[in-house]
């Protein structure tokens, strides 16, 4: 198995990821880090709006959405 770091938004329905890093900053950042997406979170992708926007994820005992945009900005390894 690869260790290849992408994007949050680009893993499909089903697939589980490690947090890298939060690549931004200021108040997304802080938000994002407050939800519980810091480093080595283990995340499953729940499911994904018709259109793909926003995405349901799993992590910690519950469930957020987010935003395509948002998602873009935490790297993953999968």
């Amino acid at each position: 198995m690869t260790n290849k770091e992408i994007t949050l938004d680009q893993l499909e329905v089903g697939d589980v990821a490690k947090v890298v890093e939060i690549g931004t900053t200021g108040e997304l950042r802080r938000r994002l880090m407050e939800m519980g997406l810091t480093k080595n979170t283990v995340i499953r992708v729940i499911g994904k709006a018709p259109l793909g926007d926003p995405i349901e994820y799993k992590f910690r005992g519950y469930n957020l959405t987010l935003r395509k945009e948002e998602a873009s900005k935490v790297i993953v390894e999968c």
